[in-house]
């Protein structure tokens, strides 16, 4: 297991002392006409750092600092004029996704003239606000009484138990073997759930595509193998990454993850599945699932299995941003710069010099006349341990 960091995020109950001092700072440099300043976490690659040991990227020294001037003025009022709000929020219990609380603003905004300079024109403004008050608190987004309204992944398993605590205290239990054809998909708060397992857990399954995971399923696999079976629908959520997180630390079964060979897949999702990503440095710690193999597909998978794959037009520009940012990856990520994952970057370094994608779902071409055929190399790629 990684070892785990000291955590940097500050006890729920100072949040508010700690906003006070920041609040009452700006104020007394405002009377004695200075220019207040706003510091939070850079949260960017160039502050990241890697260490194998703990398995997530972690935050450097760096800060973003915010001096008001004519420039920032909009940005400081915006901030403390939504800090107000997260604020009452967690003096009277009240939660709000980030989407309700850009309508909110919204509301008082258009109710009120005097504060019409503070309007947002679309939600990533209110967002990008909300990102950088939790920045500048060291504190998770979620111990702000705000939630993204991200959803775990599509989750099956028939050994899996679920204990949920909820905001009364009351606890609510979830067998997933009696959920029938329905998934279990936790929301976003991990920290109140407790897992068990009924009997033993061979693995945990997490593949990329939320249908290739349902198609699975529908065939058996969770029948047939003593497994948990999860759809991380594409770029992990907040969610996702805290759900596997939790899988991993109570249950301590091999996670493997089955996603499309192409530059994205592995620099976008895997990585931010694995080890966090440089934009939510102060959360990985709780969001990321450093144990978590990638089990393909992988280079040797194409000529193995024969699978069906083509070349990458690098006239597509989403195709051509993608090995570029590879290349950048390469050179200045300190997750494919450390040795540890040296499988993951000569991964990169081979889909850059031969320039193709293989689909996840190319496995169910192998063998069209054997539904589980899939199934079978899933589990014959565990076996024999063909994974990075």
């Amino acid at each position: 297991m990684a070892e785990k960091l000291i955590s940097i995020r500050k006890l729920k109950i100072s949040i508010p002392k700690e906003a006070q001092i920041i609040c009452e700072k700006m104020l007394s440099d405002l009377e004695k006409s200075k220019r207040p300043i706003l510091e939070a976490v850079k949260a960017s690659l160039d502050n990241s750092f890697y260490n194998a040991k703990v398995g997530y990227l972690t935050p450097g020294n760096k800060k973003i600092r915010t001096e008001l001037n004519v420039s920032s003025v909009q940005k400081l009022a915006r901030t403390v004029f939504m800090l107000e709000i997260l604020l009452r929020n967690l003096d009277i219990g009240s939660v709000n996704t980030k989407r309700e609380l850009y309508y909110i603003c919204k509301g008082l905004i258009k109710g009120d003239g005097k504060l019409k300079p503070l309007d947002f024109e679309d939600q990533a403004e209110s967002d990008a606000i909300i990102d950088f008050i939790g920045d500048m608190l060291e504190v998770y987004r979620e111990e702000l009484n705000c939630f993204a309204n991200d959803r775990g992944g599509q989750t099956y398993s028939q050994q899996l138990v679920v204990t949920e605590t909820l905001s009364d205290g009351a606890k609510a239990t979830i067998d997933l073997s009696t959920l029938g054809t329905a998934p279990y998909q936790p929301k976003n708060k991990p920290q109140a759930l407790k897992l068990k397992a009924k009997k033993k857990i061979d693995f945990c399954l997490i593949v990329e595509s939320e249908g290739t995971a349902n198609t699975l399923q529908a065939m058996g696999f969770t029948k047939r193998n003593k497994c948990i079976l999860m759809g991380a629908q594409g770029v992990p959520s907040n969610a996702v990454r805290g759900w596997s997180k939790l899988i991993q630390e109570e249950l301590n079964v091999p996670l493997y993850f089955f996603g499309d060979l192409d530059a994205y897949t592995l620099q976008n999702i895997f990585r931010t599945l694995k080890a966090g990503s440089a934009a939510s440095l102060i959360r990985n710690a709780d969001f990321s699932a450093p144990e978590v193999r990638f089990l393909g597909v992988l280079p040797e998978d194409v000529k193995k299995y024969d699978l069906p794959h083509y070349k990458v037009k690098e006239s597509d520009p989403s195709e051509a941003r993608a090995l570029k940012k590879a290349k950048d990856a390469l050179e200045n990520d300190p997750f494919f710069l450390d040795r540890k994952n040296k499988g993951l970057s000569d991964i990169l370094k081979w889909l850059l010099k031969e320039k193709i994608r293989c689909e996840q779902q190319s496995f169910f071409s192998v063998d069209p006349k054997d539904p589980i055929k899939t199934e079978k190399l899933i589990l014959e790629k565990i076996k024999h341990k063909s994974f990075v």
